[in-house]
């Protein structure tokens, strides 16, 4: 039952691009995907808002985080 759950678990790696607020960074993923209709590949990216228990992160960090359980309304990722 672990093995399922675990390869189901999300993971990133990006950038901190925000540490303001408490115990939470906002992490920028950028990610490489072939364009459907156009087979050219884009860089696509995504802003991740990160639970940081200890504030331990700054701005410029490259950090990977993890899927969990909703943590507030935004936040559904943790830094690892």
């Amino acid at each position: 039952m672990d093995k399922k759950t675990e390869k189901n678990i999300k993971r990133f790696k990006g950038t901190v691009v925000s540490d303001k607020m408490d115990k939470t960074v906002v992490v920028l993923v950028k990610r490489y995907v072939k364009h459907p209709r156009y087979k050219k590949y884009v860089t696509m990216s995504k802003r991740y808002k990160a639970h940081d228990e200890k504030n331990e992160h700054k701005e410029g960090d490259t950090v990977v985080i993890e899927e969990t359980r909703p943590i507030s309304k935004d936040k559904t990722f943790k830094v690892l």
